[in-house]
Protein backbone atom coordinates (compact mmCIF):
# COMPACT_ATOMS: atom_id res chain seq x y z
CA UNK A 1 0.00 0.00 0.00
CA UNK A 2 1.30 3.43 -0.96
CA UNK A 3 2.00 5.57 1.66
CA UNK A 4 0.15 8.55 0.76
CA UNK A 5 1.15 11.24 3.68
CA UNK A 6 1.21 14.61 2.98
CA UNK A 7 4.08 14.69 5.32
CA UNK A 8 6.26 12.41 3.03
CA UNK A 9 8.44 14.08 1.28
CA UNK A 10 8.27 14.27 -2.78
CA UNK A 11 11.96 13.72 -3.56
CA UNK A 12 11.66 13.02 -7.73
CA UNK A 13 8.39 14.41 -9.85
CA UNK A 14 7.26 14.02 -13.04
CA UNK A 15 5.60 16.30 -15.26
CA UNK A 16 4.24 15.35 -18.79
CA UNK A 17 1.62 15.69 -21.32
CA UNK A 18 0.79 14.34 -24.15
CA UNK A 19 -2.00 14.98 -27.09
CA UNK A 20 -3.19 12.46 -29.00
CA UNK A 21 -5.41 11.59 -32.37
CA UNK A 22 -8.68 12.22 -31.72
CA UNK A 23 -9.53 8.66 -32.80
CA UNK A 24 -7.02 6.96 -30.37
CA UNK A 25 -8.49 8.79 -27.40
CA UNK A 26 -10.19 6.71 -25.53
CA UNK A 27 -7.64 3.92 -26.45
CA UNK A 28 -5.22 6.26 -24.31
CA UNK A 29 -7.31 6.45 -21.64
CA UNK A 30 -8.48 3.10 -21.41
CA UNK A 31 -4.65 2.25 -20.99
CA UNK A 32 -3.89 4.56 -19.12
CA UNK A 33 -6.68 4.75 -16.25
CA UNK A 34 -5.56 0.68 -14.47
CA UNK A 35 -1.96 1.98 -14.76
CA UNK A 36 -2.98 5.39 -12.90
CA UNK A 37 -4.54 3.42 -10.00
CA UNK A 38 -1.98 0.91 -9.67
CA UNK A 39 0.85 3.28 -9.47
CA UNK A 40 -0.82 4.78 -6.39
CA UNK A 41 -0.56 1.57 -4.55
CA UNK A 42 3.11 1.29 -4.60
CA UNK A 43 5.27 2.30 -1.79
CA UNK A 44 6.90 5.50 -1.94
CA UNK A 45 4.30 7.31 -4.62
CA UNK A 46 3.04 10.43 -3.05
CA UNK A 47 0.85 11.34 -5.58
CA UNK A 48 -0.41 10.42 -8.92
CA UNK A 49 -2.43 12.76 -11.46
CA UNK A 50 -2.82 12.03 -14.72
CA UNK A 51 -6.07 14.05 -15.68
CA UNK A 52 -7.59 15.50 -19.26
CA UNK A 53 -7.03 19.25 -19.75
CA UNK A 54 -10.19 21.21 -19.56
CA UNK A 55 -9.91 23.09 -22.88
CA UNK A 56 -8.74 20.26 -24.93
CA UNK A 57 -10.03 16.80 -24.57
CA UNK A 58 -6.84 15.77 -27.01
CA UNK A 59 -4.46 16.61 -24.02
CA UNK A 60 -3.61 14.89 -21.19
CA UNK A 61 -1.48 15.97 -18.34
CA UNK A 62 0.44 13.89 -15.79
CA UNK A 63 1.80 14.86 -12.57
CA UNK A 64 3.88 12.15 -10.45
CA UNK A 65 4.92 12.68 -7.14
CA UNK A 66 7.72 9.52 -6.00
CA UNK A 67 9.71 9.20 -2.43
CA UNK A 68 12.74 8.42 -4.34
CA UNK A 69 14.23 7.05 -7.17
CA UNK A 70 13.87 3.13 -5.74
CA UNK A 71 9.78 4.06 -5.71
CA UNK A 72 9.72 6.04 -9.17
CA UNK A 73 11.62 2.60 -11.18
CA UNK A 74 8.91 0.15 -9.47
CA UNK A 75 6.79 2.35 -11.31
CA UNK A 76 8.38 1.86 -14.45
CA UNK A 77 9.13 -1.31 -14.35
CA UNK A 78 6.16 -2.36 -13.32
CA UNK A 79 3.99 -5.18 -15.73
CA UNK A 80 0.81 -2.85 -15.73
CA UNK A 81 3.17 0.31 -16.59
CA UNK A 82 4.53 -1.64 -18.92
CA UNK A 83 1.33 -2.94 -20.76
CA UNK A 84 -0.39 0.37 -20.74
CA UNK A 85 3.08 1.44 -22.14
CA UNK A 86 2.85 -1.30 -25.20
CA UNK A 87 -0.93 -0.53 -25.88
CA UNK A 88 0.13 3.16 -25.95
CA UNK A 89 3.45 2.57 -28.52
CA UNK A 90 1.05 0.55 -30.80
CA UNK A 91 -1.87 1.78 -30.48
CA UNK A 92 -1.71 5.61 -30.08
CA UNK A 93 -0.69 8.56 -32.23
CA UNK A 94 1.13 11.00 -29.94
CA UNK A 95 0.82 14.03 -31.93
CA UNK A 96 2.93 15.67 -29.67
CA UNK A 97 4.70 14.75 -26.09
CA UNK A 98 6.93 16.28 -24.04
CA UNK A 99 7.74 14.93 -20.07
CA UNK A 100 10.18 15.30 -17.34
CA UNK A 101 11.55 14.22 -14.60
CA UNK A 102 12.74 16.41 -11.68
CA UNK A 103 14.97 15.53 -8.79
CA UNK A 104 13.44 17.94 -6.04
CA UNK A 105 16.13 19.67 -3.87
CA UNK A 106 13.99 21.95 -2.09
CA UNK A 107 10.40 22.32 -1.72
CA UNK A 108 8.01 24.99 -0.46
CA UNK A 109 4.46 24.87 0.63
CA UNK A 110 2.30 26.99 -1.98
CA UNK A 111 -0.68 27.99 -0.39
CA UNK A 112 -2.01 31.59 -2.58
CA UNK A 113 -5.18 31.38 -0.37
CA UNK A 114 -4.27 33.95 1.81
CA UNK A 115 -3.87 36.79 -0.91
CA UNK A 116 -7.74 36.59 -0.66
CA UNK A 117 -9.78 38.70 2.40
Amino acid sequence: MADHDKTLPTNMLVSAYYRVHPDDRQTFIDAVIPDMKAATEIDGCVFYAFAQDLTDPNTFHLVEGWRDEAAYEAHENSPIFLEALSTVVKNVRILDRQGIRYDVAKQHIDDPRGRVS
